[in-house]
Parts: structure tokens; sequence; C-alpha cells
């Protein structure tokens, strides 16, 4: 088996990562910039909407969360969750935003919460921003049914600002007296709004429809829906091509069996395919026939069900504890990432996944190293990784790679910067 590493090290800025500093040119010529010579804050760029995912100011370019910061010091307060904003180029360090609990959250008995972390993101009200779902610790002395922890913060054009909105689950959609939590976007019933499905109890999920109203309501909640668990995972994806977002939902938050279940005019109802146990998974079009594919990965290995929902089997001889996909080269497959103790990038292709050629991204600095998250950055057609080192809760260095048609992932980082920078915000 062959391998490739991918080593990242340092190199000269030739310029800001600014469209307006620099000619634009091919992807693969934009020099890497380092944050140390960016300014030290930057406008949000302001944007008129879009339908780019996770595009917060609604500019057309992808922007980059980050739910974990450095601190100050060792076991001070978490600062809140950092927003990168994007540009052409990838993501700008300099146009930076602090979401923090005390500036953002919606506040109980005129109390800030003490958690405030991102949890998924989507156009919850349909006006082409992006808004982002947060998780909470409201106050609960373990009587009765607990509050409902999450809170939607709308996008807007000049980005995440204001104060988020804690979100409405009606009492009729709620079963038994667990937390609403795990928050999946979708758009679940082919209608094109976006949708949300967060765990109930018992077996069951409860669904939210779409739109949402700008004080967290959704337009419709019916009754707790059956399910073969009650953890939903995200992202959401149509693996039938049905026309309707399906989600795979865990048994339990570790290692267990899970499901797919499909959408359908009447939300996540039905369930395809029952997968194997395993620590994660991960849905992409790896390439064994027209539908989506399953990973599930586990420490001895990978089980792969392809062709989903008829999961004609498979397997790769690499263990995934965390398991994401991405189309890195744009050929239209995903390659799945791997990246438990370390991270590596194995190629899809006609036949399928293959660790022929597997990739592995060695960091420009030591820690421990992981993914943050997958998506076009640039606007070149291929996906990007961003990955982060941390060296206990002082130090870090976030990098993001581009994807590459030969290679998968370019030698070099496009970017680098710590997430130190927003203690000064």
């Amino acid at each position: 088996m062959r391998t490739r590493k991918v080593r990242a090290g340092t190199t000269a800025v030739g310029c800001l990562l600014l469209l307006a500093a620099c000619a634009q040119g091919p992807a693969t010529e934009h020099p890497p910039v380092q944050a140390a010579k960016a300014p030290t804050t930057l406008p949000v760029p302001r944007g008129d909407g879009s339908t780019t995912p996770d595009d917060f100011n609604g500019d057309g370019h992808r922007d980059l969360v980050l739910n974990d910061l450095v601190k100050a010091q060792s076991h001070a307060d978490d600062a809140g969750v950092g927003i990168v904003y994007g540009s052409a180029r990838g993501p700008v360090p300099g146009a930076r935003q602090l979401l923090s609990p005390a500036r953002n959250a919606a506040r109980t008995q005129g109390q800030p919460p003490a958690v405030f972390d991102a949890e998924a993101s989507c156009d919850l009200d349909g006006d082409g921003f992006t808004d982002l779902v947060l998780t909470t610790d409201p106050p609960y002395d373990g009587q009765g049914r607990p509050p409902v922890p999450l809170q939607l913060l709308f996008g807007s054009p000049n980005g995440l600002t204001g104060r988020a909105v804690k979100l409405v689950v009606p009492a009729a959609a709620r079963l038994g007296n667990d937390w609403p939590d795990q928050p999946v976007c979708g758009d679940f019933d082919g209608d094109g709004d976006e949708d949300l499905v967060v765990h109930a109890s018992g077996g069951h999920l409860s669904y939210l429809r779409g739109p949402f109203t700008r004080k967290g309501a959704p337009r419709a909640a019916g009754a707790p829906v059956p399910a073969p668990g009650e953890v939903p995972t995200g992202p959401a994806a149509d693996v039938d091509r049905d026309g309707y977002d399906d989600l795979v939902v865990r048994t339990t938050q570790g290692t267990g069996p899970s499901a797919v279940v499909l959408g359908g005019p009447a939300g996540p109802t039905r369930t395809g395919t029952v997968l194997p146990s395993g620590a994660d998974v991960a849905l992409g079009a790896f390439g064994r026939g027209a539908a989506l594919d399953a990973a599930v990965g586990a420490m001895g290995g990978t089980a792969l069900r392809y062709d989903l929902p008829t999961a004609v089997r498979g397997s790769l001889a690499a263990p995934g504890s965390k398991l994401d996909a991405a189309d890195l080269d744009g050929d239209g497959r995903s390659e799945l990432i791997s990246s438990g103790s370390r991270l590596r990038v194995f190629r899809g292709r006609a036949t399928g996944l293959t660790a022929e050629g597997a990739v592995t991204v060695e960091p420009p600095a030591q820690g421990t190293t992981r993914l943050l998250a997958t998506g076009d950055f640039d606007g070149d057609g291929r996906d990007d990784l961003a990955v982060r080192t941390y060296r206990g809760e002082t130090r870090d260095t976030v990098a993001v790679y581009r994807g590459a048609k030969k290679g998968l992932v370019a030698a070099e980082p496009a970017v680098t910067f710590s997430t130190s920078e927003f203690l000064g915000r």
C-alpha cells in the first residue's frame, strides 16, 4: 500500500488574504497566508444573501465555525464560538467575530448561560443567510421536563450579530423528560425549507418543520416520530436521491449500532438501512452506485455499505473512530477522512474506497490534531480541510488545506492562524 504524506512548512507571504489586495488567479496559485502577517481585525464583508452552506453574511463565500478556542490561561472560562468569514480565496483570519454568552446568548432570569457551543448550521428562516444552532446550559432543578437548551442565532448581511433566541419545541413534539438536543438540519419533507430534528426519548425524535420564525418557533411540529434510536446525527444528506434529506440515527452517543432514517412527505419516518456497530458514521458518494454510501468506523477497521438503502457490503482496513466525507479532487466522488489518532484521506473511485494512495496530513505544529470542517472554502469546486492542532488549552494552530485534483490535498496549508486572536476581541 502506497501512502503520501502532506507536510506543512513555513512559506513566504506574497500578499494579505484579501480579495481587494491581490490579483485573482487560479486556486492552485494562491500563496499560503500566515495570520501573523494579516491585519489585526477586518470588517465583516456585507452580503446580499446566497445559497452557499455556512455563509452567515450571505456574500457567497463559506465561513468557518470554531467551537474550541484557546484560553488566556488553563482552566479559564470558555470564550465562546469563533467565526472566521470567507472570501474568494478562502477564510480570512482578520475578518472574525467572537460569539460570547454575555453578548450573544438569550438570557434566563436575566443571566447568560455558561455554555455556548455551536451544534449545527442552516438557513432556518429562508432569507439567504445561514443561521447557527447553539447549545447552552439553562438552569434546571431536576424536577419534571427540562427546558430546551438550544438557541438560534440568525445570520444577516453583517454576519452573526445580535442576540440568539431560544428554540421553541412545542410540548406536543416532546416525549419524556430528556433534554431536546442533538440538532440536525435538513429538508426532510422536500418542501424547500430547512427543518430540524432533535432528540426526544424512548426511541423517538422531535421533528420540527421549517421555516422558523425569528422567535425560534417552527412552522409546524407534530407528535414525536418513532425511530430506530434517539440520537440524531448529521450532516443530513439525500442518500437515495429521491428529493428528501435523510439522516443517521444512533442508539447511543458512544460505540453502537445505527440506522439510516429516510425522509419523505411526512418527514424522517422510515428506517432505510440498519448499519453495523461503530464509533462514527460518514455518508458520502464513495463510488459504487447512483445512491450515497455509508462508512462505519471502529478501532478494528471501517465497514462500508454501498448504494444505500440496498447496502452492498464492503470494508476498509483502516480504523475510523472519527469519520468525515468530502470531494477533495472535484471528481464527483467523496473521499473518506479519518481523524482519530492521525488524519488520513482515502480516495473514492468508481469501484469504491481504496487505501491505495492514501494521504496522511501532517499539520504545521506539534500536538493533537482534529478535523474542524470540510467544505469548498475558496469556490474552486473542490472541498477543503480545516484542521486544528492544539497543545493544552493555551496553544493551537488552525490550518486550511485546499483540495487538489492531483494528490487530493495540497502539500502546504493555504491559511494558518491561532484562535488566540479571538482573545483580543
